[in-house]
C-alpha cells in the first residue's frame, strides 16, 4: 500500500459532460499529470491528496486507485493473473469486501461470471495463506473493489470513496426523482456560479440545487456531513493526516452576503426541501417560497437562474405550453439574467420561443439530457453593447 510520501495514479469518475468541470476542480486542488477521459479524469497525488480529493471534489462520483493491471483474452489467463495479486497487502481477512465491474470486451461477455471468478480467487488466496477467508458483503462492505475490462485490458482498483460521492449526507427527503448532487454541482459550475450575486431555482423540488449553490458560495466541503469513506478501512489509513486535511478545508469556509431562493408550487416539495436544507445546516442562507414561477418577477440583482424542470420522466406535464411559459416568463419578467435549465426533452428549446446561447449534452445517469442557456437582455438594441457576467450582472461598456 502507498504511504503519504508516494505519488500514485488515481481516477475520478463523473457524469458525461462534466469532465471539464472535474479537471478544473482537480487543478484548483493541486493534482498533477491530469488526463481527461470519457466520464473520468486521471491524475496523480499522494495519500493526503486522495483524502483531500474525496473530501473536496463536487463533481466526482467516486475515486478509484488502480492496484493491478494485466491483459487477458480468456478466463484461464484472467484467473492466472488474478491469483498473482497479494490481497493481504490491501485488506485483512477479518474484513468484508464487495466487487463491482465495468466490462466492455469481446472476450468477456458475462460480467457477473468474471466477477465470481475474481471473488473465488480472493477467498481462496486468504484461506490458503491464513486459514480464514474474508466474507462478502454486498451493501456495506469494508473494502470495495472495482474490476474494469476494456477488450483485453484488465484493471483492478480500490474504491477509495466507498458510498458514491453524491451521497453528501444531507438528503433526508426527496420529491419526484431529485437531481443527483454531483450533477447539480456540475450544472452550477458550468453556469458560472461563484457565490457572487444571487441565485434562484424557480422549480426547486427537494432543494438539491439550492443546497449545492449555498455550499459552493460558502466554500463548504461537499462531504462535510459524511461519516466515513472507503479509505478509512484501508490498512494504510492515516487518521491524523485525514483530520488535518478536514480541518484545513473547514477553515476555508467563508461568508456569503447574497440571496439563494427557491420557488415551488408544491407544498410537499417545499417541505422536502426544508428538511434537506435543515439537515445541511443551511437554513439561514436559503429562502423558500410557495411561488409559481410563471407569475413571478425578478426580485434580486444581479441574478443567476439554474433549474431542473419537471420533464416527462419525472412528472406528467403539458409539454408545449409548459416550455412556452418558461420562455415567456424569462423574456418578460427576468431581463438581464443568465438562465439555465436541464431537460431530457431534446426538442424543448424549440418550444421556448427564445434562441439558446448554449446547448450542452449531459447525461443524468443513463438519461441523455441537454443543458440550455438563455441570455435575457433589456432591449434588443443593447445586446451589442452590453454583457452579462456569470453571476447575472449586467455590465455596461463606457
Amino acid at each position: 500500500m502507498y504511504s503519504n510520501k508516494d505519488s500514485f495514479i488515481m481516477q475520478a469518475k463523473t457524469f458525461y459532460g462534466l469532465e471539464d468541470m472535474l479537471v478544473q476542480e482537480l487543478k484548483q486542488l493541486g493534482a498533477s499529470k491530469i488526463i481527461k477521459k470519457n466520464r473520468a479524469v486521471e491524475f496523480y497525488g499522494d495519500l493526503g491528496f486522495l483524502y483531500k480529493a474525496n473530501y473536496s471534489l463536487r463533481t466526482a462520483l467516486k475515486i478509484l486507485v488502480p492496484i493491478w493491471h494485466f491483459k487477458a483474452k480468456n478466463e484461464i489467463v484472467f484467473e492466472k493473473e488474478i491469483n498473482k495479486i497479494p490481497w493481504e497487502n490491501y485488506f485483512y481477512n477479518s474484513q468484508t469486501f464487495a466487487i463491482d465491474s465495468t466490462v466492455y470486451s469481446e472476450y468477456f461477455k458475462h460480467s457477473q461470471y468474471i466477477m465470481l471468478k475474481m471473488k473465488d480467487s480472493i477467498v481462496d488466496h486468504f484461506r490458503k495463506k491464513f486459514g480464514k477467508r474474508p466474507d462478502i458483503e454486498r451493501f456495506n462492505p469494508d473494502i470495495k473493489l472495482h474490476l474494469h475490462i476494456s477488450n483485453q485490458d484488465v484493471t483492478i482498483s480500490l474504491d477509495s470513496s466507498g458510498d458514491p460521492l453524491f451521497k453528501r449526507g444531507y438528503r433526508k427527503s426527496h420529491f419526484e426523482a431529485p437531481i443527483n448532487e454531483v450533477l447539480a454541482a456540475g450544472l452550477l459550475n458550468i453556469a458560472g456560479w461563484d457565490g457572487k450575486g444571487n441565485f434562484l431555482d424557480p422549480m426547486c423540488g427537494s432543494g438539491t440545487l439550492l443546497i449545492e449553490a449555498a455550499m459552493m458560495a460558502l466554500n463548504i466541503p461537499p462531504q462535510l456531513h459524511r461519516k466515513k469513506f472507503g479509505f478509512t478501512n484501508w490498512k494504510n489509513f492515516d487518521l491524523e493526516l485525514f483530520n488535518q486535511i478536514k480541518d484545513t478545508r473547514i477553515n476555508r469556509i467563508k461568508d456569503f452576503s447574497g440571496k439563494i431562493v427557491g420557488y415551488d408550487v408544491s407544498n410537499k416539495a417545499l417541505l422536502c426541501a426544508k428538511e434537506n436544507i435543515e439537515a445541511a445546516d443551511l437554513t439561514e442562507f436559503i429562502e423558500l417560497k410557495n411561488q409559481d414561477f410563471f407569475t413571478s418577477k425578478k426580485e434580486q440583482y444581479p441574478l443567476l437562474i439554474v433549474f431542473n424542470p419537471p420533464y416527462g420522466e419525472r412528472i406528467s406535464i403539458a409539454t408545449d405550453n409548459f416550455y412556452k411559459n418558461i420562455g415567456d416568463t424569462l423574456k418578460n419578467n427576468y431581463k438581464n439574467v443568465f438562465s439555465w435549465f436541464i431537460t431530457s426533452d431534446l426538442e424543448a428549446y424549440k418550444k421556448i420561443g427564445l434562441r439558446p446561447s448554449k446547448k450542452i449534452k449531459i447525461f443524468n445517469g443513463k438519461l441523455e439530457c441537454r443543458l440550455f442557456q438563455y441570455d435575457i437582455y433589456e432591449g434588443s438594441n443593447k445586446t451589442k453593447n452590453n454583457k452579462i457576467n456569470n453571476s447575472g450582472n449586467l455590465k455596461f461598456k463606457i
